[in-house]
């Protein structure tokens, strides 16, 4: 189970199927992004693809001499754009491949619109998401809700998102759903319904334990995505922003102009592939080892070069070098802009006090602390107001809350309005009377035995006690424990076995801390299969722009972010 090579295989078979020769690639503005993050450029040109177009941009040339692979969503816009082309065609030839179910009616119009005769193939290919780690797909959607409910234009796409995801990794799963969630139930239903509907599509060879898909609601735990993170990659998306792998580095101060945005790709990136779940610390130490590596293999600049063969080691080790002094600066520049973010926000201090808010349950001392902390001049005010909100879910019902003199606190500091409000929306999208677990405060002697242990043991990084509720939700269901009365199935069966195929979808956005317990569920859990989406991957930013639309505060409404026709 593997999203990144399923996108990839599709990808290499479209090209593949037209054969040699020069070729253009065709895309729309989703499955740009879908491509750009398995594949680099590079790696596409050496398949012939030289030239890489919009299929909405008016200005193309006409290129007779060139075949197009076109790789598009079957959005009506796209059919139409097609439509155009086919009547005007500007190359010789065109193989076309939609990523996800095309209706007939749309062929239709597309094969009458084909009067010279220049379309090889069309074929449905299931890459409709964007496969971000192996592990971890995000659907970019941004703002999927209207308080409890969808947001009618979203339902639509996720549900196609979700079930592309099923045929790409060839599965036909059971579904449960968080029964405390009406967008989960009905999202269950409607995938559901597309699986009976395309029951062809589906009709995969059975395994002996059905795979099982899991969806789950955002709003159950609205801490994890409040927390700021230690590891790799979800440090650099919490304090820089990773947007489709790439991030924009052009605020840092002095940054040389070959460095203003740099592309983070564990498929091409050794360094990242082997350091994306370590903790700060020890990418440090890491760093710095690459630096001692690259300093012993980097050509001096008097190197013997005497005879030939001399001359041509140096040639054939030149261009490992330039790729390695690339990898090199790029993470030096990240891992120096991390650094210097933690000591100017002081974020060692501030996450210490947030993980005792996620962690804890100890009244006195966390209001002390949120207290100590906000007087300090030094809090910046996204963090500020980020404790405040820990705060407000963790103790909503506490009987002597602190709360309103915390906002007064807010206000005295200068946080704006619209921060201000964020708070009352974090516990209006994610408070008590929402969730349908128990995120906080465990009721049951079990339960706190387990947090009184895990006190007692001491925990062996103060910055990442944390755990996602999602871990809990797997470990339960994984060992066949997962309530049915809190998750039910969709449908009269249920699974007998513990089940091996997992797919797990969060309304509302994913974290990189939840593909983290995934990774390490996935490492630690012999036989067991995970894959986590989400409508988008948040980091604090990203999620509190999710509240505010969904409570209904929020600012723009941003969407963002094969079955061959002859059946294959």
């Amino acid at each position: 189970m593997n999203v990144t090579l399923a996108v990839k295989q599709y990808i290499s078979k479209m090209i593949e199927s037209s054969g040699p020769g020069m070729k253009v690639l065709l895309m729309d503005k989703e499955t740009t992004s879908i491509v750009s993050v398995v594949y680099t450029q590079s790696e596409i040109l050496q398949k012939e693809v030289y030239l890489f177009e919009r299929i909405d941009s008016q200005n193309r040339d006409n290129m007779k001499h060139l075949k197009a692979i076109c790789f598009l969503r079957p959005t009506k816009e796209n059919v139409e754009h097609l439509i155009q082309e086919l009547r005007r065609p500007k190359y010789s030839v065109y193989f076309i491949y939609f990523s996800n179910v095309i209706s007939k009616s749309e062929i239709k119009a597309l094969a009458e619109a084909d009067e010279q005769e220049v379309v090889a193939e069309v074929q449905e290919f299931y890459g409709d998401f964007i496969a971000v780690n192996p592990h971890l797909f995000s659907l970019n959607l941004q703002g999927v809700s209207r308080g409890r409910s969808w947001e009618p234009s979203v339902l639509p796409r996720v549900t196609q998102g979700l079930t592309s995801v099923l045929l790409a990794l060839k599965k036909c799963p059971m579904i449960r759903y968080q029964l405390s969630s009406d967008m989960s139930k009905r999202l269950a239903e409607s995938v559901k319904q597309i699986i009976t509907k395309e029951y062809e599509l589906f009709d995969f060879r059975k395994t002996e334990v059905p795979p099982l898909l899991l969806i789950l609601d955002r709003s159950d735990d609205a801490i994890t995505p409040l927390l700021n993170q230690w590891t790799y990659q979800a440090m650099v998306h919490e304090l820089l922003g990773l947007n489709n792998n790439r991030i924009d580095l052009s605020r840092v101060p002095g940054i040389s102009k070959d460095l203003r945005e740099v592309v983070l790709s564990a498929e091409n990136d050794e360094f990242y592939a082997n350091n994306l779940y370590l903790n700060f610390g020890e990418i440090g130490t890491n760093i710095k080892n690459l630096m001692e590596d690259f300093q012993k293999k980097k050509p001096k600049d008097k190197q013997k070069l005497e005879s030939i063969s001399d001359m041509k080691a140096f040639v054939d080790n030149y261009p490992q070098f330039k790729k390695m002094s690339g990898t090199v600066s790029k993470h030096v520049t990240v891992v120096g802009e991390l650094s210097r973010l933690v000591s100017e926000r002081q974020l060692m201090e501030v996450s210490e006090v947030e993980q005792e808010l996620a962690c804890q349950n100890d009244h006195s001392s966390a209001q002390q602390n949120v207290r100590r902390l906000l007087q300090n001049p030094r809090l910046s005010e996204t963090d500020a107001v980020r404790l405040v909100m820990l705060y407000a879910l963790r103790y909503e019902k506490h009987s002597s809350s602190i709360l309103p003199s915390l906002m007064e606190e807010l206000s005295r500091k200068g946080a704006s309005e619209r921060h201000r409000k964020m708070v009352q929306a974090v516990v209006e999208y994610g408070g008590k009377r929402v969730r349908g677990s128990d995120l906080i405060a465990p009721q049951d002697a079990v339960a706190i035995t387990k947090q009184f242990f895990k006190g007692l043991k001491g925990v062996e990084n103060v910055y990442t006690q944390h755990q996602p509720l999602l871990h809990d939700t797997l470990d339960q269901l994984i060992k066949g424990r997962l309530k049915d009365s809190q998750f039910p199935y969709l449908g009269p069966s249920s699974l007998r076995d513990r089940p091996q195929d997992i797919i797990v979808f969060i309304i509302g956005g994913a974290t990189y801390e939840e593909a983290l317990t995934v990774y390490n569920l996935n490492r630690t859990m012999p036989g067991v299969r995970i894959v986590l989406g989400g409508t988008a991957i948040h980091n604090t930013k990203s999620f509190l722009e999710e509240v505010m639309l969904s409570v209904g505060s929020g600012g723009d409404r941003t969407l963002g972010g094969g079955r061959q026709l002859s059946r294959r």
